[in-house]
């Protein structure tokens, strides 16, 4: 007879404890934590199983607040806003918009810190950089993640911000600075390749700050989803008081193109 230990083994958790009238989460009592911990906090405790504080939660908040939102034409909010007139409820309008997030619409920061992290390995100097920057875009394209922005142009507002948050955690002590320094070399040399500047993006930031709090690559990416996760609720409910019903992506006096014979 197993005593049921085969069922309470089935599932395995670090995370939650938990019986009638008490529930610890990572070990500590849920009411000690309710009033006295953050939310941004909250979420770095039961992810990573580790406090968060001072400096280094300063800038895990920024990077979560910085990427909440940006607009009705981006594909996640869309969908969101299109979910909300179809008579869905507000779950699953948010659900929708969050299904919209993969490689290219929401992996960009996943993959700049891995950019980051391949740069860094590959040693100091200009030329190690540029051999690291050329197997990246053997791999994966030339698109580098992280640098450019189809509509903020010159710059993106948010990245300035957060570099800069990124600088005063430094003279701080909070962290090290590497995958700043290594970022902004990638921004130098592209300026230089392409003789004009192409300066880092939400994406490259964020990417920065979790990389710099020791985020593996993956939780770049999830951390996004969070994040963004805001902004979809946002859209989803203003949507929901607006009306509407069956809304596409365009006007409906709008036609697509045919190209059958």
């Amino acid at each position: 007879m197993s005593g049921g230990k085969d069922v309470a083994d089935w599932w395995r958790t670090e995370i939650i404890d938990m019986e009638p009238g008490r529930i610890h989460l990572r070990g500590r009592p849920v009411q000690d934590l309710i009033g006295t911990t953050g939310f941004a906090p909250m979420i770095w405790l039961m992810v990573t199983g580790q406090t968060i504080e001072g400096p280094r939660a300063d800038l895990f908040e920024a990077a979560l607040v910085a990427a909440v939102d940006h607009g009705p034409q981006a594909p996640s909010i869309a969908a969101a806003r299109m979910a909300a007139t179809c008579g869905v409820g507000l779950q699953s309008a948010m659900a929708t918009g969050l299904n919209m997030l993969g490689d290219v619409h929401g992996g960009a920061g996943e993959q700049a810190v891995m950019l980051y992290d391949a740069a860094l390995a590959a040693g100091p100097g200009d030329a190690a950089l540029g051999d690291a920057l050329d197997r990246w875009r053997a791999d994966h394209g030339r698109y580098l993640p992280g640098f450019g922005h189809r509509f903020h142009k010159p710059v993106d507002p948010r990245a300035p911000r957060l570099l800069a948050l990124v600088d005063a955690a430094v003279e701080a002590g909070a962290v090290a600075g590497a995958h700043a320094r290594i970022a902004r070399a990638i921004e130098a040399h592209l300026a230089a390749e392409r003789g004009a500047p192409v300066p880092m993006n939400i994406d490259g930031a964020t990417a920065v700050i979790y990389a710099e709090l020791g985020c593996p690559a993956p939780l770049a990416r999830g951390f996004f989803g969070l994040s963004r996760s805001v902004g979809i609720l946002a859209h989803s409910w203003e949507q929901m008081q607006q009306g509407g019903r069956n809304k596409g992506p365009t006007p409906p006096h709008y036609r697509w193109t045919y190209d059958g014979d």
